[in-house]
């Protein structure tokens, strides 16, 4: 699993515990908000992280191409 800072996990786990709260009408404790956050980071957690990459290289080109065009307008004619 994923390095995550503890007081990012605990956020996390604590908005569970509010969604479960508000749309289910469960009061999830410790043991069950710990169970959907391992739940959703190892079944999830890679399509989300794969799919950040894919952004970041998408990103990468358009600022490549944007850079190689600056490069070739600097030639003098």
């Amino acid at each position: 699993m994923q390095s995550i800072k503890e007081e990012d996990k605990k956020e996390m786990m604590e908005e569970i515990h509010y969604f479960f709260k508000e749309e289910h009408n469960l009061d999830l404790g410790y043991i069950g908000q710990e169970d959907i956050y391992i739940f959703f980071m190892e079944t999830l957690g890679r399509y989300v992280y794969n799919n950040a990459l894919d952004d970041a290289r998408k990103f990468y080109n358009r600022q490549w191409e944007n850079a190689e065009s600056d490069f070739y307008a600097l030639y003098k004619e």
